[in-house]
């Protein structure tokens, strides 16, 4: 159970921003998601190679010549 506490001044758009963030930190949504359909732990495992091959072409420290 996630707790906002409300300053005294504070609007409530700032409220629930912060309440939104601390929701999305949790990662409640993305597991729900997740479990809406199982996975095999194979088709999961290739997934995650892919994702991280991705991420080291997009940003890895390499030098083009």
């Amino acid at each position: 159970m996630l707790i906002i506490n409300v300053k005294d001044n504070e609007s409530i758009d700032k409220a629930l921003k912060r309440f939104k963030k601390k929701f999305e930190k949790t990662g409640v949504l993305r597991q729900l998601r997740s479990r809406t359909a199982f996975q095999k732990p194979s088709v999961k495992r290739r997934t995650e190679v892919i994702k991280a091959a991705y991420k080291e072409r997009m940003y890895g420290n390499h030098t083009e010549q």
